[in-house]
């Protein structure tokens, strides 16, 4: 599907052009403390003309072995944030993503976006009392072949920093 960076784009979001739009897929999850599972998920990354950041919403969904709907899963937004454009010579473009999710965890990644790969780390995690223990998460994303591939590394439920969820995402529109 091609894609069109819009003419009203604020120059600083260049570099996070590639994510806008809906994505579509399907990923695989699985942690020490819970059964193996298979989630279908649809992002959206979209901008605000004359802001420097994206929007960004994710769902999910427990499917089955079909790839139907069983029931929802996570739901999380936020903003995506880039810093000022690197010197001549630094490819890598500092960001930052501002996350909230309805079962009581906000969050604050660092990373950075390098040619299509962006690496992000938690800087800051606040729960509230009913949310479930996480201290820190690690996230990976990559733009191959068209495909948005990302994958989700986390430290929680006393449990050491374990992959979670990763997926493949296609252009939906």
């Amino acid at each position: 599907m091609p894609f069109e960076i819009p003419d009203n784009l604020e120059p600083a979001v260049l570099p996070l052009a590639f994510l806008l739009g809906e994505w579509a897929g399907v990923g695989l999850g699985h942690y020490p403390t819970i059964e193996d599972f298979r989630f279908g998920q649809e992002v959206k990354f979209s901008y605000i003309p004359g802001k420097t950041f994206l929007e960004y919403v994710s769902r999910s969904w427990l499917i089955d072995e079909d790839g139907a709907k069983v029931r929802p899963l996570a739901t999380e937004s936020g903003y995506w944030r880039p810093g000022p454009v690197p010197a001549t010579g630094k490819a890598a473009v500092e960001l930052e993503l501002v996350l909230a999710h309805p079962t009581g965890v906000t969050e604050i990644w660092l990373g950075e976006l390098d040619n299509g790969k962006i690496e992000l780390r938690t800087d800051a995690v606040a729960r509230t009392a009913s949310a479930k223990e996480y201290s820190a998460g690690h996230r990976l994303y990559g733009l191959v072949h068209g495909d948005l591939y990302w994958t989700f590394d986390m430290a929680a439920m006393g449990q050491p920093m374990t992959n979670h969820l990763a997926a493949q995402l296609k252009r939906a529109g």
